[in-house]
């Protein structure tokens, strides 16, 4: 006997089938990624071994996000295992994750050094940064074939990751909105200090094939005695998980629910390279997630032709243009998508524009970068100086 469903049913069972693959195919996820593992220590100070704290405090956060049904949560590591930099990414990758957050701990020779930092993709002039990248990049020298895997990279070389900045713009915006979520936690929930504003730039592996918002957090220092040993101790891993996770869940509300635009056309799991990571220093064009809509350059009139500016800071905070903002410099201008995005000078002249990046980093602007535009619209720096 053959029942028939009436088209009434039908269309509500329909609709009902649509609705759930809409919420299946818009659920946000997380990809938790415990730094180091195994052989791979990280920093031990004073008995405090820092991959067995990055540990701890990951699967702290997974329990805590965990318990929101509307998130998944995807773990790089979840054992005392060794992962490689580039499969962390590609796990995220493969998952379509919404955001990649790597948790570390930070150490110094002096130990009196303090405070919590997160950073996000990118070339940065400024030492520290580049050491504390140089010294987590070290990391592949204990893979299996890592000179056929990154072709051309040497941690130990700043001039060879030239190449990673090729996507330092790609999702840089959300990237820094999550990142000073967590600062802003770090600092106003725990009291902790924000070193050198917290947010920086860093040419970090572990980030460079992550396709989608990615940040590393330095969670603290396990060279100072007293930061590390609350870093080892239940309690100060607990506080540290609750705030990344809220931080987290901030940025869902503010970036993510209800705004289907978020979501990027292309899957990270459709972009998976296996072939081995060539580092040459060429520029690819930039994809950057906005929350809404695409830039709006803040001139009077849009600019006629090629023109070069230089990108010296991102925040979620509007500024007035006044130099007195912007350790002096003038001709400020800004565009707004989900952050403010502040830019210096402009110039037709690719060479002149290398010059203002300079005066920029010379003001201590150190991970500002030069950015381009074709007819007011923004375009690939490669594409402009053809």
């Amino acid at each position: 006997m053959i029942n028939i469903i009436s088209p009434k049913y039908t269309l509500a069972i329909l609709m009902v089938l649509g609705s759930t693959m809409l919420f299946a195919q818009s659920k946000f996820k997380v990809t938790l990624d415990a730094g180091h593992g195994a052989h791979d220590f990280g920093a031990v100070y004073n008995g405090h071994i820092e991959k067995n704290i990055n540990l701890a405090i990951t699967l702290k956060v997974g329990k805590i996000l965990e318990k929101n049904s509307s998130i998944d949560v995807i773990y790089t590591r979840k054992t005392d295992v060794f992962i490689d930099l580039i499969e962390r990414a590609n796990i995220a990758n493969r998952a379509d994750a919404t955001i990649f957050v790597s948790i570390h701990c930070n150490a110094n020779k002096n130990t009196v050094a303090d405070g919590t930092e997160t950073y996000v993709m990118g070339m940065s002039k400024n030492a520290s940064n580049l050491e504390a990248a140089k010294r987590e990049n070290s990391v592949v020298t204990l893979e299996k074939d890592y000179k056929q895997k990154y072709q051309g990279f040497d941690p130990n070389k700043p001039e060879t990751m030239l190449g990673m900045t090729i996507m330092q713009e790609e999702f840089i915006e959300n990237s820094i909105a999550l990142a000073g979520k967590i600062q802003d936690r770090f600092v106003q929930d725990l009291g902790k200090k924000s070193r050198g504003g917290g947010v920086k730039q860093a040419p970090y592996m572990v980030l460079h094939k992550a396709y989608m918002p990615r940040v590393l957090i330095e969670t603290g220092f396990i060279s100072n005695p007293i930061e590390g040993a609350k870093l080892d101790s239940e309690e100060g891993q607990q506080e540290i998980a609750e705030a990344i996770a809220q931080a987290i869940v901030s940025y869902k509300k503010d970036f993510f629910d209800g705004d289907a635009s978020d979501i990027p056309a292309e899957k990270p799991s459709e972009r998976i390279e296996e072939k081995p990571i060539k580092i040459s220093p060429e520029i690819k064009k930039t994809d950057t997630v906005s929350k809404k809509k695409e830039p709006k350059i803040v001139d009077k009139k849009p600019e006629k032709g090629i023109i070069f500016k230089i990108q010296i800071s991102a925040s979620p905070t509007k500024l007035d243009l006044t130099p007195s903002n912007f350790k002096g410099l003038k001709n400020i201008t800004s565009s707004h998508t989900s952050i403010y995005k502040y830019m210096y000078g402009e110039t037709s002249n690719y060479e002149e524009a290398k010059k203002l990046l300079k005066e920029a980093t010379s003001k201590g602007y150190d991970s500002a970068f030069i950015i381009a535009f074709k007819d007011g619209k923004s375009i690939d720096v490669k594409d402009a100086i053809k």
